[in-house]
């Protein structure tokens, strides 16, 4: 079984940047990621999931520099807001840059974005090079895995690669904020 070393960061970092899917652990449950340039991975993403694209997607970062090629620039109020959160398990919905893709951002002007507070996944992201996605690994309307076994049970081969690792602790998935309202989405 993988495991988060060096070698497995690695391996996992490999097969985002062939276009796989990957499991990974986050703050409360198993996530799912590819790599957000890559249209046809979240395409099998949002597939693999029975996702509808018009929900969007997340993406995490080991820092708010790697979000920088996604989101628009925020007023000083609302970059303060969200800056006192990270790293730590609260997403924010922010502004979308121009040209980002409607498979990330679904049917909406911003895009969920999260610098991780989680060891492993954060490592992932550092070893990556920039932002990944990060979805529950669950299909659609069905409870996420919070454990290797079951989320090998669900997905087996569909998945390219495991990176193991204990979940962060937390009993619910980040909390969702709107960024230029503070408004809570999801707690």
């Amino acid at each position: 079984m993988n495991t988060a070393d060096d070698t497995a960061l690695q391996e996992a970092v490999r097969v985002l940047r062939a276009g796989g899917l990957i499991a990974y652990p986050t703050e409360a449950v198993f996530g799912l990621g590819c790599d957000p340039r890559n249209e046809a991975s979240l395409s099998r993403l949002l597939a693999l999931k029975g996702r509808p694209q018009e929900k969007g997607l997340i993406l995490i970062a080991a820092d708010q520099t790697q979000l920088e090629p996604w989101v628009e620039t925020l007023p000083a109020d609302a970059a303060a807001r969200v800056h006192a959160t990270w790293p730590g398990p609260v997403t924010w919905l922010i502004p979308a840059r121009p040209g980002v893709s409607p498979l990330l951002r679904g049917a909406h002007s911003s895009l969920a974005v999260r610098v991780t507070a989680h060891p492993v996944a954060a490592a992932l992201a550092r070893a990556f090079g920039g932002a990944l996605v990060s979805t529950s690994a669950n299909p659609s309307g069905e409870a996420p895995a919070r454990d290797i076994e079951s989320l090998r049970i669900r997905f087996g081969d569909a998945i390219d690669y495991y990176l193991t690792g204990p979940l962060g602790g937390r009993e619910r998935p980040s909390e969702i904020r709107d960024a230029l309202s503070g408004e809570i989405l999801r707690s």
